[in-house]
């Protein structure tokens, strides 16, 4: 194989755009920086407090903005300079990570502290938006997959790296310390950010091909007059006006739909291994610290599937869902019958790798199926389902297996990730359209 010219589609093609290792650079030094935070935070709030309400309070205010205010953030990303945007997110964040550090070390009071992290994660709405409407403009259409694989690939990383420097930075020093050292990571991913020279691959786009006063014919049609909302006007009825362009972008796309809803369906399924993977390890011999086990073959086997993503992609659009489906569901069906604490491992590493599959498919999909001008808004509602139904499945859990016992929700969960993708594969009408992944050749 000739080294100079890697396979289109892969990770290594994709690094071999400067401006996109910058943006990856930013984005790999500020998700370790984001899961040592966790860390941080947790261990903040229950030191202070003994508490173990408090401490899912913290961890529910990191979160729960991101659902609440994602669309928001999309709506941001479609309308103002990406760059801009980013690195102003990332400055606030910044000045947030001070703030916590300030009050861990000066003991100010830890109802402080799930405000704060609140507020930084509302800061962090429109940064992902703004991130993955960019990647199709730093690297060639042909190379995108190994753009996105790239990119879960630094977020596997981080989650298997961040809360090793956080547990270490807690050893050697205090909550204190990791907060400040997560606010130096938003302040390299903004050196990295401007490191980026050419402005133009983060402007808005005014609707097709970036032309003003050009509509898109796949763009939703303004709504100037015809607003849903009467009494909202100035920035309230922009806000809403985009979320709905958003909407309609993705329904006029019902490939998009389907995508996202592969998706959604791989983060109830992670959701429900959150908390049923207790119940797993101790029923296999692994004892309660297998739990850590499974977690971390997960990220395992997503940062193997990174360096497959690209090879799937190419596949006809409805098999590859259904096969990547399938390795999430099958897996999940198949743990019953696996009594060795190895077996279960193996196929958590394997579940984990056709998840990471899927969410490199979707955000392909979504980049090359959806109006530049309108991306940052149906993004920003993509998202924000995906966090909602991590939430979901760790609700839904504990009902399953109450009612199912522990085999029988396993069995039921993976029963609807395979089910899901055999629904799209026997479809009579074609269930993704050829143009959301174009065969790369």
């Amino acid at each position: 194989m000739n080294t100079t010219n890697p396979p289109q589609g892969t990770i290594r093609a994709a690094l071999g755009y400067p401006a996109f290792r910058s943006l990856l650079a930013g984005l790999a030094v500020s998700q370790v920086g984001d899961w040592l935070y966790n860390l941080a935070l947790v261990t903040l709030v229950y030191q202070r407090t003994g508490s173990v309400m408090w401490a899912g309070v913290a961890t529910g205010a990191r979160v729960l903005p991101m659902v609440i205010l994602g669309p928001v953030g999309g709506v941001l990303a479609d309308r103002l300079d990406r760059r801009r945007v980013m690195i102003a997110s990332d400055l606030i964040r910044l000045l947030f990570m001070l703030a916590l550090a300030a009050v861990a070390a000066a003991r100010l009071p830890v109802a402080l502290v799930p405000v704060l992290a609140a507020l930084a994660t509302a800061a962090g709405t429109p940064y992902l938006a703004c991130v993955s409407g960019t990647t199709p403009r730093l690297v060639r259409d042909a190379d995108l997959p190994g753009a996105n694989a790239a990119r879960s690939a630094v977020t596997s990383l981080g989650v298997m790296a961040g809360p090793a420097l956080g547990g270490l930075l807690l050893l050697v020093g205090s909550p204190a310390l990791a907060f400040a050292v997560n606010a130096a990571t938003f302040g390299v991913a903004v050196a990295c950010t401007l490191a980026i020279r050419d402005r133009g691959v983060f402007a808005v786009a005014s609707a097709a091909g970036s032309q003003p006063g050009i509509e898109s014919a796949a763009s939703p049609a303004p709504r100037r007059g015809s607003r849903p909302w009467p009494l909202l006007s100035g920035a309230a009825g922009v806000v809403f006006d985009g979320i709905a362009d958003g909407a309609a972008a993705l329904r006029a796309n019902p490939a998009a739909v389907r995508l996202v809803g592969a998706d959604l369906m791989c983060s109830v399924v992670y959701g429900m291994q959150t908390i049923v993977f207790v119940l797993v390890a101790r029923q296999d011999g692994l004892g309660l610290h297998g739990y850590g086990y499974l977690l971390a073959a997960l990220g395992v086997g997503a940062l193997a599937g990174t360096t497959l993503a690209g090879r799937v992609v190419r596949l006809p659009h409805r098999l590859g869902v259904a096969l990547t489906m399938g390795l999430v569901g099958l897996t999940m069906i198949a743990m019953p019958a696996a009594h060795w604490g190895v077996v279960v491992i193996l196929l958590a590493v394997i579940n984990g790798a056709g998840a990471i599959m899927v969410e490199v498919m979707t955000e392909t999909g979504l980049q090359r199926m959806l109006p530049d001008d309108v991306f940052g808004r149906a993004y920003g509602l993509a998202v924000p389902a995906s966090l909602a139904g991590i939430v979901a499945g760790s609700l839904i859990a504990p009902v399953l297996v109450g009612a199912l016992g522990l085999n029988g929700a396993l069995i039921a969960c993976g029963g609807a990730a395979t089910g899901y993708g055999l629904l799209l594969l026997t479809r009579r009408r074609p269930a993704l359209a050829p143009v959301a992944l174009a065969e790369v050749s």
